[in-house]
Order: C-alpha cells, then sequence, then structure tokens
C-alpha cells in the first residue's frame, strides 16, 4: 500500500528575514504562528564530526495538490499547525488575520467573513455574493463566507495560498485559497488528550481527540471542542425617550425605539460573547494496499449573539459626538441573536494504481442552517444639533433629520446546501508531476430576510422590506490540469490551465414591502397615526407595534405594500484561467522560481428592482424599469518571483516573494446609481441629489495595481530556541476608477477640517448622474496595510527531573490600513485604523509525563483595533477585535 504520512507535524510557519526582523531594532515586528512545542519538531542528527547539531525538519504542504515541501514548493504558501493555532487563541479563521504577510480579515454584517489577500477581497456576503479568497476544508471548497466562522480544531494544519488560484483549487479564488487539513486518524496507535482553557470574560473551553488504532488497516478520530465567553462591552437596554421641547419632541415616559424585542440579558448573551460547539468523526480505511477511504461527518453549532458596530471614541473625542459614558458602552433595543449550524459530510477514496499514478475522488455535501437577528443602529441616536425635524409635521410631512435610528437586520431562516465534487488524477514521476482534473459544485440556496427603518422622515412611519428566496442555485463545473516538467537536471517548467463555467439562477424569489416613507403599510392596518397636519396625528412609539406587523408577521404582514417584486433570473460565464511558472534548484535546498498567473471571480445578479423606484425615469421609459443589476467577472493576473531556502546547516528556513498584480473589474457592493428621476421642484440644498435614484448593487469598476514583497523565516539559532518572523509590503493603487463617489461623513467633513465633499455631478454623463465625483487615482485598496511584520521567540529550558519550561514572546505590529478607497486622514472621521502593534506572551510547563500547563496574555497592552469600520453619521462605527485577554490552559495526554 502506498502509505502517507498520517501525522503530519510542520516546523511552524516560516517568516521574514532574520537579518530584518531580529538586526533593526528600531523596525517594529509582528509574531508569526510557530508553537511552544517548536523543539519536538526539530530532528537532531550528527555532523561529519561527530558534533550534534539541531536541523528544522521539514515542513509537507499540499499547495500544488501532490503534497510536496513547504520548502521547494514553487508557489506562496504559509503553513500553520494546530499548536500555533491554539497559542495564539487563533478558533476561527477570522483569528489569523495579520499573523502572515498580507493576510487581513474582517467581520462583516449577517455572519459574514471578509477576507482579504494582497488586498483583494469581496464584501457582499448574502447567497448571492461569492469570496475572492476560497476557503477549502480537507481541500474541497466551502462556498459561503458564513463558514469562515466554523471552529479550527484538530487539524494538521492549515495552509494560506496568497495570490490568484485559478488552476488547482475550487473557483472564485481571485485572492487566493485558505485550506483548512483536519487530522486524519492513524492506524500506529490509540491515543487521546483533554484540553481545558479559562481566561478573561468567563472564558471556558473544552477540547477532546480519542484515536482509535481498531487495526493497522482501520482506524476511527473523534474531536469535540465547546467554547463559551461572555461580551466584553457594557451592553444596556435601550428605552430612549427623545426629549428635544425646542423641536416639538416632549418625553412622555414612553420609550421611542421598538420594544418588542428588548429584554433584558446577561453578560453572557451580550454581543461579542461566544456560544460555539463542534464535532468531527472521521473513519479511515485502507480497503487494500492500494485503496484508501477517509470519511468524515463534522457538526458545527453558534449560539452566539453576533457583533454589533461600536463608536471610535478616541476620532469622536473633542466633537459634538464625543462618547457620553464609557468607550464600550451600548444601548440595545435587539438583543443579538445567532442560531447556525453546518452539518457536512466528507468523502476521499484514494486509488494507488501504481507507484507513480493515482486516482482520487472527492466529495462533500455541507447544510448550512442559520437564523439571525441583530441591532444595526446600535442605540447611536441623531443627537439634538443633528435633528432638523419639527414637530407638528405639515400635512406635507417633514423631511428633515428626525431623532431616532430604530433599524433592524433578521434572517428568519436560511438553509444553504451544497456538493462539491472533484475527481483528480495524479501522476508523480521522476521528470513530470501532472494533477489533472474535474470539479462541480452545486449550491441550492434559501432565504427569508427582512430589513426594518422604523423612524423615516416625513412623518416618523416605518419601513421595511422583506426577501423571500426560496430557490438560488449555483452551478459551477471546471476541467483543470497542471504539470511539472523537469526538463533539465536543475530546472522545472510549470503549465497549467482551467476552464470553468459558472451559472446561477434564481427561481420563486419575491420582495415584499418597500421603502416608501410616506406610506403606513408596515401597520398592517394595527395602528393609526392619524392624518398629518391634523390634530390628534402622532408617530408611533415603541410600545405601539405589535409582532404582526413587519417580518415576524410573516408574508401577510406585507400585504398592505402591494403585490411583490418577482425574481425569475438566470445568467451564466465561462473563463479560461492559466499558470506559466518557472523553478531553478540552486542546490539541494534552495530554490528560485517565477510564474504568471490568472484568476477569475464569476459575475452575477441582484434582486428584481424598479431602477426608477417608483418614480418617472428620465432616459428611456418612464418607468416601471425593472432589472437585476447584473455585473461582470472580476480578474486578476499575477507575476511573481521568489526564493526558498534552508541555510544555516538546516537551521535557518527563509522564503522571499516580489510580486506584481493587475485587478481588474473589481466588484464592489453598495448603493450606486440606479436612474435619475423626475422632481416637482428643484432640489433643496439639504438634499441636492432628490432626482436620483440609487439602489444596493454590485458593479464592476476601476484597474488597480499592486505590487509587494512578502518574507518568512525561521530560525533555530540554539537547539532549544526558535525565532520566527515576517515582514510584508504592497502598495495598491487605484489605476482607473472614474466615477467613484464621495460620501464619506459628508455632513461633518467641513466642521471637522476635512476637505468638503465634491458637489453632486450635474453634467450631461447619465453615468455620473448626482455622484460627487472624486478622483482617488493613486489610492490603497482597502485592508491593505503598506508594511506588517512580526517576530516571536521561544526558548526550551530543560530540567534534569525531565520537565520543560518554554516562554514564548511574540510582537505584530502593523501599518495604518483604510476600510475604504476614499483614504480619508481626519482625526474625527478617519476611515482608516492607524497603525498598531499588540503583544502576546505565554509560558508553558511541560510535564515528563501526561500533562502540560500554560499561562497566557494575548493583546497584552489592550490596544483596541478596527477590523471593519462605516460612515456612521458625523462618526465612525465599527467592529472591533478582543481586548486584552489572559487565560490558562491545561492539556492531559493518554
Amino acid at each position: 500500500m502506498k502509505k502517507h504520512p498520517s501525522d503530519v507535524r510542520p516546523t511552524g510557519i516560516a517568516v521574514a528575514v532574520a537579518a530584518v526582523l531580529i538586526g533593526c531594532a528600531t523596525a517594529p515586528v509582528m509574531a508569526q504562528s510557530s508553537t511552544a512545542e517548536d523543539d519536538k519538531q526539530v530532528s537532531t542528527g550528527q555532523a561529519d564530526a561527530g558534533e550534534a547539531r539541531t536541523t528544522l525538519e521539514t515542513v509537507h504542504v499540499s499547495a500544488t495538490r501532490i503534497e510536496s515541501d513547504l520548502l521547494k514548493t514553487p508557489v506562496t504558501v504559509t503553513a500553520v499547525t494546530q499548536e500555533a493555532l491554539t497559542r495564539e487563541g487563533i478558533r476561527d479563521v477570522r483569528g489569523l488575520s495579520g499573523s502572515m504577510p498580507n493576510l487581513q480579515i474582517a467581520s462583516g454584517p449577517d455572519s459574514g467573513v471578509q477576507v482579504s489577500i494582497r488586498g483583494i477581497g469581496a464584501n457582499n456576503f448574502t447567497e448571492i455574493g461569492d469570496p475572492a479568497v476560497g476557503l477549502h476544508v480537507a481541500g474541497l471548497y466551502s462556498p459561503r463566507p458564513q463558514g469562515a466562522l466554523a471552529l479550527m480544531f484538530d487539524v494538521d494544519q492549515v495552509e494560506v495560498l496568497r495570490g490568484p488560484q485559478g488552476t488547482l483549487f475550487g473557483r472564485n479564488s481571485t485572492g487566493g485559497s485558505i485550506n483548512i487539513i483536519p487530522a486524519k486518524p492513524r492506524f500506529d496507535s490509540s491515543f487521546g488528550s483533554t484540553e481545558l482553557e479559562v481566561g478573561s470574560y468567563n472564558l471556558r473551553q473544552l477540547n477532546l481527540i480519542q484515536n482509535i488504532a481498531v487495526n493497522d488497516r482501520f482506524a476511527l478520530r473523534l474531536s469535540a471542542t465547546k467554547v463559551e465567553r461572555d461580551g466584553w462591552i457594557d451592553q444596556r437596554q435601550d428605552f430612549t425617550d427623545v426629549n428635544i421641547p425646542e423641536r416639538g419632541f416632549i418625553a412622555d415616559g414612553i420609550p421611542d425605539v421598538d420594544q418588542r424585542r428588548n429584554v433584558k440579558v446577561g453578560r453572557d448573551e451580550y454581543y461579542y460573547n461566544r456560544d460555539e460547539w463542534a464535532v468531527r468523526l472521521a473513519a479511515r480505511f485502507a480497503i487494500t494496499d492500494n485503496v484508501e477511504w477517509l470519511l468524515a461527518y463534522e457538526k458545527f453549532q453558534n449560539s452566539g449573539a453576533g457583533q454589533v458596530g461600536l463608536k471610535d471614541c478616541k476620532q469622536a473625542a473633542g466633537t459634538r459626538f464625543a462618547c457620553q459614558g464609557g468607550k464600550w458602552d451600548v444601548k440595545i433595543n435587539v438583543p443579538g441573536k445567532t442560531d447556525m449550524s453546518i452539518d457536512t459530510v466528507r468523502s476521499n477514496l484514494n486509488w494507488f494504481l501504481s507507484d507513480t499514478n493515482s486516482i482520487e475522488y472527492s466529495v462533500a455535501f455541507a447544510t448550512q442552517k442559520r437564523s439571525q437577528i441583530a441591532d444595526d443602529d446600535g442605540g447611536y441616536h441623531e443627537i439634538p444639533s443633528q435633528v432638523t425635524a419639527t414637530l407638528p409635521v405639515p400635512p406635507t410631512g417633514d423631511w428633515g433629520v428626525w431623532p431616532v435610528r430604530d433599524n433592524t437586520s433578521i434572517t428568519l431562516d436560511s438553509k444553504y446546501k451544497s456538493f462539491v465534487h472533484e475527481l483528480q488524477f495524479k501522476h508523480q514521476g521522476e521528470r513530470l508531476k501532472l494533477v489533472s482534473g474535474l470539479f462541480w459544485m452545486h449550491e441550492k440556496n434559501s432565504i427569508d430576510y427582512a430589513q426594518e427603518m422604523l423612524v423615516n422622515a416625513p412623518f416618523g412611519y416605518p419601513i421595511s422590506q422583506f426577501y423571500h428566496q426560496p430557490n438560488r442555485q449555483i452551478d459551477a463545473k471546471a476541467i483543470f490540469s497542471q504539470a511539472d516538467w523537469r526538463f533539465a537536471p536543475t530546472w522545472t517548467a510549470t503549465l497549467g490551465a482551467r476552464y470553468s463555467r459558472d451559472e446561477k439562477t434564481d427561481r420563486g424569489g419575491q420582495v415584499y414591502g418597500g421603502w416608501d416613507a410616506e406610506s403606513t403599510a408596515y401597520y398592517n392596518g394595527l395602528y393609526d397615526p392619524g392624518t398629518p397636519g391634523e390634530p390628534g396625528f402622532r408617530p408611533h412609539n415603541g410600545r405601539d407595534l405589535s409582532e404582526r406587523m413587519g417580518p415576524f408577521g410573516g408574508i401577510d404582514a406585507y400585504k398592505l405594500w402591494g403585490p411583490p417584486a418577482e425574481n425569475e433570473h438566470s445568467e451564466s460565464w465561462r473563463k479560461v484561467t492559466w499558470r506559466l511558472g518557472l523553478t531553478k534548484d540552486l542546490s539541494d535546498d534552495e530554490i528560485l522560481f517565477t510564474s504568471l498567473s490568472t484568476g477569475y471571480k464569476a459575475g452575477g445578479f441582484g434582486d428584481k428592482d424598479d431602477a426608477c423606484g417608483g418614480k418617472v425615469c428620465i432616459d428611456g421609459p418612464p418607468g416601471p424599469q425593472y432589472t437585476f443589476f447584473p455585473y461582470e467577472p472580476e480578474t486578476v493576473t499575477n507575476f511573481e518571483i521568489g526564493y526558498k531556502g534552508l541555510l544555516l546547516d538546516k537551521r535557518l528556513s527563509l522564503s522571499v516573494t516580489a510580486f506584481y498584480s493587475r485587478y481588474k473589474d473589481m466588484q464592489v457592493t453598495g448603493d450606486f446609481f440606479a436612474a435619475k428621476v423626475h422632481v416637482n421642484e428643484p432640489c433643496p440644498d439639504w438634499d441636492p441629489t432628490c432626482d436620483v435614484i440609487k439602489k444596493w448593487q454590485t458593479v464592476n469598476v476601476g484597474t488597480v495595481n499592486i505590487p509587494g514583497l512578502e518574507v518568512e523565516v525561521d530560525y533555530l539559532p540554539t537547539p532549544n530556541t526558535r525565532i520566527g518572523g515576517f515582514f510584508s509590503y504592497i502598495d495598491s493603487k487605484i489605476k482607473d476608477y472614474p466615477t467613484f463617489s464621495d460620501e464619506w461623513n459628508c455632513g461633518v467633513r467641513e466642521e471637522f477640517g476635512a476637505v468638503p465633499c465634491p458637489e453632486p455631478y450635474s453634467g450631461p454623463d447619465p453615468t455620473l448622474a448626482g455622484r460627487q465625483i472624486y478622483d482617488i487615482t493613486g489610492h490603497h485598496l482597502p485592508m491593505t496595510p503598506k508594511f506588517t511584520a512580526g517576530v516571536n521567540v521561544s526558548h526550551t529550558f530543560k530540567f534534569g527531573n525531565g520537565y520543560e519550561l518554554v516562554p514564548w514572546l511574540s510582537v505584530k505590529w502593523q501599518d495604518k490600513m483604510y476600510f475604504t478607497l476614499r483614504n480619508l486622514d481626519n482625526a474625527h472621521v478617519s476611515d482608516a485604523q492607524e497603525a498598531y502593534t499588540t503583544v502576546d506572551a505565554s509560558l508553558s510547563l511541560q510535564s515528563p509525563s501526561f500533562w502540560r500547563a500554560e499561562l497566557y496574555v494575548l493583546n497584552a497592552t489592550d490596544k483596541m483595533t478596527k477590523n471593519w469600520a462605516d460612515d456612521a453619521g458625523g462618526f465612525i462605527r465599527g467592529y472591533w477585535n478582543d481586548p486584552r485577554t489572559v487565560g490558562l490552559r491545561v492539556r492531559f495526554d493518554y
């Protein structure tokens, strides 16, 4: 039987050049993910003179779909072990952010996760959006971005490939790929472990592993994990009762915000809590000497509250929007609640035809179910100086600024089902290595989703839309092949290509409700505010709303809005992507490589909608003008040249890659121009674009040039000391985006000393209508700090009684990072996360028997940083990374 390693134990991440990271004491640095047990991954051999020497153990990766030595694999890839993940407190993909070159990960709305590699990511987290960075588990594509929330546990390693993966991996990988490789059952022994962890904010985690070697042909492995933690924010109930007498808003003791779901919750149910568990059962069967089958079932459950946007109090300080209480105070009338489960069955069948040829068939079936509710406003209502509306309202209403924000997003139910199949033929000869295969992914997604905005000008009425999408399907098929041909003793050429066909279909979709703020339809006939301008008129308060209004009343609650918009549409795209490469063996332990590769992400379309917004369009038919707002694929062409080597008697591994990417037709999701419409009167100064209809949609924009440099190093200066680090540089620059509209915090820019927003375009070009055109040529892509760096150091102190003490220190630094293409530098309304440094440390004690204990501190300096930010109308809101946490974990092996 052809054997594969059953217990891959790589050396940790190889990162930044030692001379740069260690020699430049003044340069801030960033930690790599090496482990406390690194000395266990070191092999000791004998030199010619008989003196003992220490060398780095070989790390194997599957980045080319054939297992190979990391330092002899001509692609840019970083591998992270389970020990590294545990030590750095990384429980899901989000924790990898900033731990290696040019990888940034943000939390997104609707449980989405935005992964960006080398500046290329995606901000559409819905059932119709596709990620730009492919997430794979056991080599199989996982399509929904919410899947990145699943706990990473009992893995052999996590491999992160940077640059477009347009040949060998899955689909939609213009930025790169993350491959989570679960640990396989082992035939050689039965063993297990239990790990307990307690920490700050009432953190409790339990990890269990049990491997059962039934015989030398059949083994089982059971892994389970459970984590709970309180939310670290200061969450209070929102009972806002507006009192601005000069505007006619008089406090009456009744909250003005919705009270239907406003219940008191404990810290264990605050936003930013954790309540998750997962289990995996895997069976490995050597059917014959040449056929091996791996079958696994995995269950993940997330019952946490999710996240809520919190004000950046540092930026707001000194302004009229300054935080009034603590900087993490938040008022909530809709406590967060998530109920997400992912059930997955994976199968991998390997047939070794000979010593050089094999056939591999892998399949995964996954079902993701989710319901969720989130407070979209976070209790940040308009302050009195912002309010311009006045009560009582005239018959025509008051289109000024009202004093209450009361917005909610609700996923009532969703079910995403996916089948992924991949069939590969592999040849591993002396001079030729070949991987050829077929890929097929089929998704069938359904969702009932609603958005509510419960207080709106001109009358204070609520509005809502309900999206009933029972059958959205994605079909992705591909045929691919890649060959590595050693055409000379030290030269290897790589040629690969992939033909992809993607099809998206929407059947039976319906959109109920609407954004007509002059309609009382939301009330469903259950509340009568009276007639505007007449005695007795009263906008609703927080107790006037009932569960028979809005999305919890179901489709029937929207009957007064009229018939729904019907979604029935299909589109498809085809593309050939390719890879060319050349590798030179400089020695047995060094290679120089170069490649030119392309990547592609399929296009798509949105919900059927009237571009004219119910009004009379100026261009074309008067309306309605129904459209699905289609958009085209985005593409990336990437050139890179790199070096990998094992130096200093195999005690230093070094990897250096320089790259240049051309990113075209970037897909961006947001509010964009849909149509220009007739209005009865000229637009007022406070609403200069009243004749422009914008719709939430995805559009193709711009060309971006992305040059960069990535360096990784792993060093053993002594048998018991390990140093790792990395350095990265990226200078993503917009080259062509003539339609960019600058609308970031326009209402306060001048007040805060920033350049005012441009005036709305009023020229003849219809594509620019209503846009506040601003030239962003040379601006950086979001989530691309220009420089990042890191270093970590561990040393093993060995005692005569067999105990080992391992202190570990990690320092991470990253440069300023913008969250939008505007790149606005301002003390109060910047769209950036300023440069910062974080420090992690631990002290591990390994007994000579069966236990190990580790004390740790993560984010020791308590540096609070954002991973996502938004314009909140006078201030900045963001999703935040965790504060300082300390803890103790104890592991027992048996």
